[in-house]
């Protein structure tokens, strides 16, 4: 099969989108496919065997961290080349919305997944006056689509409540030859403890952006001096939380990649991911799969992925005591290694191999989607 992956975000760019197009793209050409990505132009041309057919980026003045490619026409000529059998719009919204657009007037079966809340962000950027138009715009790029894929089953009860059509749930996958207790790092450890490796280490991973709500974990490094605190990744927000976290026991390390991540994840002592607006958090899985016990905000997704009192502990994202007391808990090393151990063999049944056949058969689904709107056949 051909398949066209449009995407508003790719490489050498970080995040959990990133991450599962990846692991996915990698299956898909391992199993005989040949697949081509159309994305913002960011310099790479090739990932594996797949070509990337860049699009020029601009930074946007409501997100200045990351460049964005906008519609073009481009797209209609790289498809044409092409010639797929189906296409996948990632997170449809400005480069994507030529994708949905260049699909339906070629007639190209599509599939679109839904990965990050953006309506919702909105009320972090001083936009909470677009949110109907937000939506409306966003049902209107998703409901051209014959799939269309959410990352957990709270999203998809959201998005059909808002009028959104055909939507499935992508399963969750992880890296498990790369994420394991094994990777435990002495000097990782002295590293990230800036030298107080005997403290309670907590990690957090991911994009530094007013939205994940980071600042709440100062409370609990307020609440102890037996706590100490890592964050690792970069964003928008990176000066305003170093300014934030002044004085206290925190070090920003920027992004962290490959065997120096996994090194990171195993060895921590607990995972804290305080973000209410995730669509899945494929971090908290990464995290798992190196032995760590969760601590999160209690939200539709991640709740899908954490039991709470078995994996991990969930708090109400209202009541920052409830964070302190879940994170207190762990302290206890015994309590903390039984629920890390849960956590680890939950996590070890969850490759990328399911994940990606399931993308595989949803992409067969729209071409007979395709076929059967087709006159004549």
């Amino acid at each position: 099969m051909k398949i066209a992956i449009i995407t508003e975000t790719f490489l050498p760019s970080t995040d959990g989108v990133v991450t599962r197009l990846c692991a996915t793209i990698e299956w898909l050409q391992k199993n005989g496919h040949e697949v081509l990505i159309i994305a913002p132009d960011l310099g790479i041309r090739k990932f594996e065997n797949a070509m990337i057919r860049g699009v020029p980026a601009h930074t946007l003045f409501f997100y200045r961290d990351r460049k964005f490619s906008l519609p073009t026409s481009s797209v209609k000529k790289y498809l044409q080349e092409f010639c797929p059998n189906v296409v996948h719009v990632v997170n449809p919204a400005l480069l994507g919305l030529s994708g949905v657009y260049y699909c339906h007037h070629l007639g190209l079966p599509l599939v679109a997944s839904y990965h990050t809340n953006i309506p919702q962000y909105a009320n972090y950027y001083h936009f909470s006056f677009l949110l109907p138009l937000l939506w409306q715009y966003f049902r209107a790029l998703h409901n051209q689509a014959d799939i269309n894929l959410c990352t957990s089953e709270a999203v998809r009860h959201e998005l059909a409540s808002r009028g959104f059509k055909n939507l499935y749930v992508w399963k969750r996958g992880v890296e498990l030859h790369q994420f394991s207790p094994q990777n435990y790092d002495q000097e990782m450890r002295e590293f990230l403890t800036k030298g107080h490796a005997q403290k309670t280490l907590l990690l957090y991973v991911g994009r530094l952006a007013a939205e994940k709500g980071i600042e709440k974990i100062r409370t609990i490094l307020e609440s102890s001096s037996d706590f100490c605190l890592a964050l690792i990744g970069d964003g928008p927000h990176r000066e305003r939380l170093e300014n934030y976290f002044k004085g206290s026991q925190c070090l920003f390390t920027g992004f962290l990649h490959g065997k120096e991540l996994a090194k990171a994840y195993a060895s921590a002592d607990i995972f804290v991911f305080p973000s209410i607006t995730e669509t899945l958090g494929l971090v908290i899985l990464e995290a798992m799969a190196s032995g760590l016990p969760i601590v999160a905000a209690r939200t539709g997704p991640s709740s899908e992925q954490i039991a709470d009192g078995m994996t991990g502990l969930l708090y109400s994202p209202d009541n920052l005591q409830s964070l302190i007391d879940a994170v207190s808990k762990l302290k206890e090393k015994s309590i903390r290694q039984e629920i890390a151990n849960n956590a680890y063999k939950e996590a070890s049944k969850l490759g990328w191999d399911e994940s990606s056949q399931q993308l595989l058969e949803f992409y067969k689904q729209a071409c007979k989607e395709t076929e059967s709107k087709t006159p004549g056949t």
